[in-house]
């Protein structure tokens, strides 16, 4: 049996950390251009048959505003990057998408999410099909203190999408094979899966998310504690998980950002500044702050 603290650590219930809202930026200047009462966004926020819509999403911890009157769409088959500087609410955002930050206590949130149509907060949704329908990848990679095996098999049980134990193999079998660990562990399955490496744990993680059926997949700088090779395999994966999945992806890394997204948001105390195609945030940012932090002058 895994403990709610388990269950916690491995993102299907429980407490999220707060994200560090105090910015690095102390320019009064900045301060104001976002401080401004029109707070439109530069770039198209909308894309065509979204997966997922947000709309003037603001998110407050007791009086503290966190996220403002943010709106965006995650477009099916993307991967979408939030970067900007510590403490601007990349994070904070992304844990609104499949409602982890509904455990965090004097969290407020209003506004509007849709997944496929359906408002996320509406007083009928079941978060626990939610988390499965949105997973989420932790910046540590956190095994459940069970075996490879029973890391990925224990989510298709709790939602009964495994019958019996041939459907169940085949379901360990697939998630771990889209995850790229398959070759690696096949022969391992009944090995704890905090006997891997970082990198090999992480990519655990993504195939226990892929076992339970998602749409949208939450990273939340995944390869931040990996070494460089284990992090270009997982921007590979990445690329492939795209395919069917879509993605949405919180980095510190500008240069991962440029590599493994269609789109890229950037975020500023709070707000959504500027959001575009990636070869276009990258290149020609429309808006001061994008090019500021862009070409290093503050973050």
């Amino acid at each position: 049996m895994i403990s709610l603290t388990e269950m916690n650590e491995a993102g299907f219930v429980g407490d999220m950390p707060q994200e560090n809202t105090k910015s690095k930026d102390s320019n009064p200047e900045r301060r104001d251009l976002v401080s401004r009462e029109d707070r439109q966004t530069v770039g198209d926020i909308t894309v065509d048959h979204p997966r997922m819509t947000c709309r003037n999403v603001d998110v407050f911890y007791g009086s503290k505003q966190a996220i403002k009157d943010v709106s965006l769409d995650v477009g099916h088959n993307e991967v979408i990057a939030m970067i900007g500087p510590s403490g601007c609410g990349k994070s904070t955002f992304i844990r609104c998408l499949n409602r982890m930050n509904d455990t965090i206590e004097g969290c407020r949130i209003t506004g509007e999410i849709a997944l496929d149509g359906v408002d996320i907060y509406g007083k009928n949704i079941d978060v626990v099909p939610l988390r499965a329908q949105v997973g989420m990848v932790f910046q540590k990679p956190n095994p459940f203190p069970k075996s490879i095996y029973d890391n990925i098999a224990y989510g298709p049980k709790i939602h009964g999408l495994a019958p019996n134990k041939a459907e169940l193999d085949e379901i360990v079998e697939t998630s771990l094979i889209k995850a790229g660990l398959w070759n690696e562990v096949k022969d391992l399955l009944d090995h704890p899966g905090t006997g891997l490496s970082g990198g090999q744990q992480q990519r655990l993680c993504i195939a226990r998310t892929i076992a339970v059926n998602p749409e949208v997949i939450l990273m939340d700088e995944p390869c931040s504690a990996l070494d460089p090779i284990a992090t270009a395999v997982i921007e590979d994966l990445i690329d492939e998980l795209r395919e069917q999945y879509s993605i949405v992806i919180v980095t510190h890394s500008m240069q991962q950002a440029s590599r493994v997204s269609q789109r890229t948001a950037y975020f500023h105390l709070g707000d959504l500044i500027e959001v575009g195609h990636t070869a276009q945030i990258f290149t020609r940012p429309k808006h001061q702050l994008t090019e500021d932090y862009i070409t290093g002058r503050f973050g």
